[in-house]
């Protein structure tokens, strides 16, 4: 069938938002979708509801209402009439929308008002105030965060919302107000940019539906809210980029030839949908890098911004070695080449038993230290840090293992590293912990749940 405005069943109406529509407001848009007009402004204030009082949380409020020529027929002002139950309902999805996606223990004792205004309905007025509401409410706590008031932006995801319905057996993206008038199946969904949802409103208004009929809906709600938090994105500019950071491709480049620290990288990120490149993928194998820094987590870095640069693409870099709390952290970042020029193992861990000698047992407490540096195109980056404690032993025991592994005592299996097998060291190891906050982290960043 042929729809009133010749649109195709999955396609949205025209959506348009204008930014700073009003003067006094902290945040203000004008959305339209289609013929349906919202003024959606949000404004900040210093004081919180007496429920959350001196918990240093915030909170967001929303009012909705149409202006009285909104429609075909005048309708009163809520002010000559009781509260109007539709409204209220409207008002609180609003409210509880940007709730969902906005950390408001970050928020301080402040209270975000949200107030939509229909000037134009034709279908969609709650859908569209969402949407702007969002919008408008980046804008105010955007600036905020600029004023130095806010350490952090406070939103975790977009949110947008749209309808979608049944009319004569065919599904329907974004109904205006005569498909709506005579929709069999009307729904109302409100998702965020990872593709959740914060509600999902759906009657059955002539007869119920089915299941396949509800998983399509869904679906088409799902494209539907992914082109209009595109829109939002576009609209919002840098200050998208601020809350979201950037759209990064989901790969990452290891700054090592270490074929085995390659092995385990990608066997941590293999559930993530990550992809792990080595440096012979981008073509830079015989790249060297000068690890000048002071500190595991600075040597890292310098790994990852170089192999970044390089690429354009997200690059990790690590870091790795012995701090001997007697010694005051010695061997530290020089533990490869703890004995000087052409050091060897062998030679490292002589001249740590002669820096360590008369030392005695229950001081000679050390660990072993791995640093995880990444660095985003976009200049954003992170460190995580994995630690193993142990003893250095007066003597070598164990056959396994390299560097200083045969030194190095582990209550937790009354052994050297050199003397456990490979999965034992594994289980506990520096580098094992560091993979895995890194892997935390990463997925946060990249948003993988």
């Amino acid at each position: 069938m042929s729809r009133i405005d010749e649109r195709e069943n999955n396609q949205l109406r025209n959506i348009e938002i204008i930014r700073n529509y009003t003067k006094y407001a902290d945040g203000s848009v004008l959305i339209s979708y289609g013929d349906t007009k919202v003024i959606c402004t949000a404004k900040i204030e210093d004081r919180v509801p007496q429920f959350i009082k001196n918990t240093g949380q915030g909170w967001i409020t929303a009012e909705y209402s149409m202006i009285p020529m909104a429609t075909e027929s005048r309708n009163q002002r809520p002010s000559f009439r009781k509260v109007d139950a539709r409204n209220l309902e409207i008002q609180r999805l609003i409210g509880r929308a940007l709730r969902s996606v906005v950390d408001l223990s970050k928020l301080g004792e402040r209270t975000i008002f949200i107030d939509c205004d229909v000037i134009q309905a034709d279908g969609g007025t709650r859908t569209a105030s969402i949407t702007g509401s969002f919008v408008a409410m980046a804008d105010a706590i955007y600036k905020l965060y600029k004023s130095g008031e806010l350490k952090k932006i406070p939103i975790n995801n977009f949110v947008s919302a749209v309808s979608v319905g049944v009319i004569d057996g065919e599904l329907m993206l974004d109904l205006c107000y005569e498909e709506d008038s005579r929709a069999q199946v009307d729904m109302n969904v409100v998702m965020t940019d990872d593709s959740r949802f914060i509600e999902i409103q759906g009657t059955g208004e002539e007869s119920p539906f089915s299941r396949s009929e509800l998983g399509g809906l869904i679906d088409l709600a799902g494209e539907g809210n992914e082109d209009i938090i595109r829109i939002q994105k576009e609209v919002l500019g840098e200050i998208a980029i601020e809350i979201l950071g950037m759209d990064y491709e989901k790969e990452v480049v290891v700054a090592t030839s270490n074929k085995g620290k390659l092995k385990e990288i990608k066997e941590i990120l293999k559930d993530t949908g990550i992809s792990v490149l080595s440096l012979e993928d981008v073509g830079l194998e015989n790249e060297e890098i000068i690890e000048d820094g002071w500190t595991f987590e600075h040597n890292a870095l310098i790994k990852a911004r170089h192999i970044s640069k390089l690429t354009g693409k997200i690059a990790m870099g690590d870091d790795s070695g012995l701090e001997v709390d007697a010694l005051d952290g010695k061997p530290g970042i020089f533990s490869a080449r703890y004995s000087g020029e052409g050091a060897t193992d062998e030679s490292n861990r002589k001249k740590l038993l002669e820096e360590l000698d008369g030392t005695k047992e229950d001081d000679r407490t050390a660990r072993f230290v791995c640093a995880i540096g990444v660095h985003f195109p976009d200049g954003k980056e992170f460190t995580v840090r994995g630690e193993c404690g142990g003893l250095i032993t007066k003597e070598e025991h164990g056959e396994n293992g390299f560097g200083y592994d045969s030194l190095f005592y582990v209550k937790e299996f009354d052994k050297t590293f050199a003397e456990v097998t490979a999965d034992e060291k594994n289980s506990i190891s520096h580098r094992g912990r560091a993979l895995d906050k890194f892997k935390e982290e990463i997925r946060a960043r990249l948003k993988i749940r």
